[in-house]
């Protein structure tokens, strides 16, 4: 029996390197023209997003490329020009929205296999089966989409595979389908530049204009005025009944965007969810507890295992991003010997290490610190001085700081050091 598939977010070479250490299957990204997400994708270049590709073969896993945005007719000959460059690269698929782009993709490079984008906005198999009928073949389902409905198109469609989003931001319009950014902003949503205004802060009046009258609307204290802001999709104590329905074939994380961390404990946690149902070890709260330490609106179950009318906790009134439970201290480098501070790192404090799937960490104790495990089972490193690659001492470290930072021992690369933030911390960044 194949496993399903765990597709995680690429925003950039590292990041991508990431995903994989943590147990992604697949990735997803793409250089900026056509893509949704115009600044993760300038982060990548041709060259770049090649050697990302090409360093997932070598390990035996996949790179699907986002080709998703809605061109207009002026850039029609542009977007011939990147398919092809695109297909140059041998990604495992390509991830498409519009069903004149499919037609073009299916043109000019007919050998790489189409995805259907959750722009697509696919919520039944009539549609899947359009989309089929032009040579897709793996739909990404509408984020309002039910397994119950899922069910029914893989019934219908046994060959189409079906991915669906289990985890990252929502948004407030239906599948993206938003111009509050457009508006305010000049920034278009489904161009791949959305500037989050639904994310913002509001201020409510009522106008009157018979009388030329206007009221600001005070809220009741508490409730808040973040009126459009979705919490943050989080399915992972659902992960069982996705897998045990049959129907499913990918489970997808979104955020490009997000922090190499966020993309380290998503995949982390989600590997962890698939593998413990093939064990018959399920824990969802297990998940839970890791998923909050990353960054987040608040979270909820979504649409896929109730109705939207059902729902009444998908919203956050409060605020825009909460601060997540650790903060990231420090990324190793490749060398395995030295890390890059992300935050702040002073001696004497004990500092959780965070590591790859499978990582093999060995405790040691010397004149620049230990690596230990504590009684749960978790390593630390504890630095009795800061020591740079030069052998100059810090009193401490902190984020912006270019010098790398020697460790006690090795640890594996793209191993993260974490801090646990303090309530008071957390709340002053709500």
């Amino acid at each position: 029996m194949n496993k399903i598939e765990l597709l995680s977010p690429a925003g950039n070479l590292e990041k991508l390197k990431i995903a994989f250490a943590y147990g992604a299957d697949a990735v997803y990204g793409g250089v900026s023209h056509f893509s949704l997400r115009i600044r993760s994708g300038k982060e990548f270049t041709f060259e770049t997003f090649k050697e990302g590709i090409d360093y997932a073969h070598s390990l035996g896993k996949k790179v699907y490329a986002t080709i998703n945005g809605f061109p207009f007719n002026s850039q029609i000959d542009l977007l011939k020009k990147h398919i092809i460059e695109m297909a140059k690269l041998n990604p495992d698929a390509l991830i498409v929205a519009a069903p004149g782009v499919v037609r073009l993709c299916r043109q000019l490079a007919p050998h790489i296999p189409i995805h259907l984008s959750t722009q697509a906005n696919v919520m039944n198999y009539l549609d899947a089966q359009v989309y089929y009928d032009m040579g897709v073949r793996r739909i990404i389902a509408a984020r309002e989409i039910s397994l119950r409905d899922v069910q029914e198109i893989k019934k219908q469609l046994p060959d189409m595979e079906i991915e669906i989003f289990v985890h990252g931001s929502m948004c407030f319009a239906y599948s993206g389908r938003c111009l509050v950014s457009a508006v305010q902003m000049g920034r278009v949503p489904n161009r791949g530049s959305c500037a989050n205004d639904c994310r913002f802060q509001y201020t409510l009046y009522a106008a009157n204009e018979e009388h030329g009258t206007l009221f600001r609307l005070e809220e009741e204290e508490g409730v808040g005025t973040y009126i459009f802001n979705a919490k943050d999709m989080n399915l992972a104590s659902y992960v069982d009944e996705i897998i045990a329905s049959g129907a499913v074939d990918s489970i997808k994380i979104e955020g490009r965007t997000k922090s190499p961390y966020y993309a380290a404990v998503t995949a982390y946690t989600y590997r962890q969810a698939i593998d413990d149902y093939y064990a018959n070890c399920f824990d969802a709260s297990k998940y839970q507890k890791e998923l909050a330490t990353t960054k987040n609106r608040g979270f909820t179950d979504a649409y896929l295992m109730h109705r939207p009318f059902d729902k009444t906790d998908s919203q956050n009134h409060d605020y825009a991003l909460s601060k997540g439970s650790f903060e990231v201290s420090g990324l190793v480098c490749e060398d395995e010997e030295h890390f890059m501070c992300k935050y702040k790192t002073y001696p004497n404090e004990d500092i959780e290490i965070f590591a790859p799937i499978e990582a093999v960490i060995t405790p040691c104790e010397n004149e620049i610190g230990s690596i230990f495990q504590k009684e749960e089972g978790k390593f630390y490193v504890r630095f009795k001085k800061i020591l740079t690659e030069t052998n100059k001492e810090l009193a401490s470290v902190h984020s912006g700081n270019t010098n790398k930072i020697k460790l006690p021992g090795k640890l594996p690369y793209l191993t993260m050091l974490r801090v646990e933030n303090d309530e008071e911390e957390m709340c002053s960044n709500e």
